[in-house]
């Protein structure tokens, strides 16, 4: 704040100098003006020569100076004068561009309500340690991490996901530190605080990618360590051909790079600021660039493209005798003596329905066919057709199978009486987000351990445009390498471990869900905070948006630089004129990045209800 009021001090000190000195036609005032403005340039000159760096300012500096020597006072004092305003400027804009880390910093918690012998205390945070019980009420800030203990309520989590509606939380529910709980009571047990909550990662990681170099940036600063020293050398000369200093001192100012150099930081900084808005956070500008040009998307199925449990998807009643609650209910009480993976779904299908599930009285897992239990004095048995005493027609199980679902016969004391099927359930905005991703002209490659039926099944569903399956962790880092070989650029979107290998090789890595994951939000090239598929194909295009504004503003820069040489060697074009023109075009490209801050994320339309999809 401090180091503002000094910029913007000298800034109105010499443009009242500028204009006291028309006003009274004395020359000394221009002076002083030039001397007001140009000192600090001249300092940050000087300072960056010791580390052998030839600077923009220094070109100011020798123009400005040389101006004063030619008695130029209106030209030095111009010069200097706007080079400052441009500077100040420059600082406001960079500064907002910034805002996304600023908000999420501000959204640190300071202070928490801790239960200290069943009395609620405020503490600072740095207090808290790991096992305490916070106390959070409505309209309050969540200072840890942690799980919930006692209450509901919903909490806003915005700063860490970027979701807009308040996610629910009850007992067993984890919570982030710097979210708001907007209706009801907690009392959350600290897991994580301080430095080591997700807010605080996301912080860190978010100040190292906006610091972080793309590769066009990293060209273009060798290419000013060049081209500066070069403009000095060029100018020179022209004025020893030309005998005439003033031309030379204005090829100075005019061939000043500004623009060129700010152009690319500025655009990176809005564009990773923009993302982690929006619960994207990106590794860095290089990682920025590279997820532009992706062109083809490595996705495993169970977890990213589905929602990796399995659920009751259907029953069906093979005796009249029987209705489908009774099937499901019988079904239900039978799987409260299984550990099988199934029987949860078909116990939380059956409650979902209102259906009461009582406990089996007697049970008998029998390997590899399914379990045999004696529920209200007959004997119910959930699994193949090898628990009953007569073989029933296979065309539904065929069916179900074929459509990737797992299918099991309900019989009672040896007769089957229906079928209930269970399988994993496709994401329901996976459809949507494929679709973005095709209409951004992505290939997408599903790449999964699971049987090649259940992975037909759920592509055909999506539209995915390649299928691969039964395959191991060496598999997928095949299928990554090839796509590589073939000339894609290659994302990967991955959760197990499983998918290690291929996550490192893929030129862009992408970990989802991440706000839960601390090492994700270390390692990954792109988390995605929330477990929102559609975040993928926005993270993509706001990498596209960014790497068109990064081209548009060197345009931009390069046709001013050319322009102002022209108007030089043609004349008409003074020092001032071109300061002028150079410091305009400064703002011009910093306010074009400045469009990457608008909020652009549109939550794509998803069906009511999850599409089945297989289980392997």
């Amino acid at each position: 704040m401090k180091r503002a009021w000094n910029d913007w001090g000298i800034v109105i000190a010499s443009g009242l100098l500028i204009a006291l000195s028309w006003a009274t036609g004395q020359e000394w005032l221009m002076i002083g003006a030039a001397v007001v403005a140009g000192y600090r340039i001249a300092i940050t000159a000087v300072q960056a020569l010791r580390v052998r760096n030839v600077s923009i300012d220094l070109l100011v500096t020798v123009a400005a100076v040389g101006a004063l020597f030619i008695h130029n006072y209106w030209e030095s004092a111009a010069v200097t004068f706007l080079f400052a305003l441009g500077k100040g400027l420059e600082r406001a804009t960079l500064n907002k561009t910034r805002k996304a880390l600023s908000d999420l910093v501000d959204a640190a918690p300071e202070t928490a309500t801790v239960m200290r012998d069943g009395v609620p205390v405020t503490v600072e945070v740095w207090e808290l340690a790991p096992g305490d019980i916070v106390l959070v009420r409505n309209g309050e800030q969540v200072p840890v991490d942690g799980r919930v203990v006692t209450g509901h309520g919903g909490v806003d989590e915005a700063t860490i996901t970027g979701e807009s509606l308040p996610a629910e939380k009850a007992q067993g529910s984890e919570t982030f530190a710097g979210t708001w709980l907007r209706s009801g009571v907690l009392q959350i047990e600290a897991v994580n605080i301080g430095p080591d909550t997700t807010l605080a990662k996301i912080i860190h990681r978010v100040e190292e990618a906006q610091d972080d170099k793309a590769k066009t940036q990293t060209f273009l600063e060798r290419f000013s360590r060049w081209y500066t020293p070069g403009v000095i050398v060029t100018s020179v000369l022209v004025g020893l051909v030309t005998r005439d200093i003033e031309l030379a001192l204005t090829l100075l100012v005019i061939s000043c790079p500004g623009a060129l150099v700010i152009s690319i930081p500025v655009s990176i900084v809005a564009g990773i600021g923009r993302s982690a808005k929006d619960g994207v956070l990106i590794k860095g500008g290089e990682y920025l660039e590279t997820s532009a040009k992706v062109d083809a998307i490595v996705v495993d199925k169970t977890g990213t493209l589905t929602n990796g449990r399995p659920e009751l998807t259907d029953v069906v009643v093979l005796d009249p005798a029987y209705t489908e609650a009774d099937v499901l209910r019988l079904a239900a009480r039978a799987e409260t003596a299984s550990e099988h993976p199934l029987a949860d779904a078909i116990i939380r299908g059956a409650k979902e329905r209102g259906l009461q599930v009582v406990m089996a009285e007697k049970s008998e897992p029998i390997a590899g066919k399914g379990i045999r239990t004696h529920v209200e004095g007959r004997t119910v048995a959930v699994g193949s057709a090898d628990l009953l005493d007569a073989r029933p027609d296979d065309a539904h199980v065929a069916a179900f199978n074929e459509h990737g679902k797992t299918a099991m016969y309900v019989g009672v004391d040896g007769a089957a009486i229906g079928i209930v099927a269970v399988a994993d359930t496709i994401r329901n905005d996976a459809a949507a987000a494929i679709k973005a991703l095709h209409a951004r002209g992505v290939k997408v490659i599903m790449a999964t351990g699971d049987a090649r039926r259940v992975a037909e099944s759920v592509a055909a569903q999506l539209g995915v445009d390649i299928v691969h399956a039964e395959l191991m962790p060496e598999d997928k880092l095949a299928i990554v390498k090839g796509l590589q070989a073939e000339g894609y650029t290659v994302a990967m979107v991955g959760d197990g471990v499983n998918d290690t290998p291929a996550l490192a090789q893929a030129d862009i890595g992408v970990a989802m869900g991440a706000a839960g994951s601390p090492a994700a939000i270390e390692t990954a090239d792109i988390a995605l905070m929330a477990d929102d598929l559609p975040r993928l194909p926005y993270a993509l295009g706001l990498a596209q948006r960014t790497v068109r504004t990064m081209r548009v503003n060197i345009g931009i820069a390069l046709v001013v630089v050319a322009t102002l040489l022209a108007g030089v060697l043609f004349g008409g074009v003074t020092m001032s004129i071109g300061m002028l023109v150079h410091e305009a075009s400064v703002m011009l490209v910093i306010g074009i990045a400045m469009l990457l801050l608008r909020p652009t994320l549109k939550k794509e339309p998803v069906g009511a209800a999850a599409v089945p999809s297989p289980i392997a």
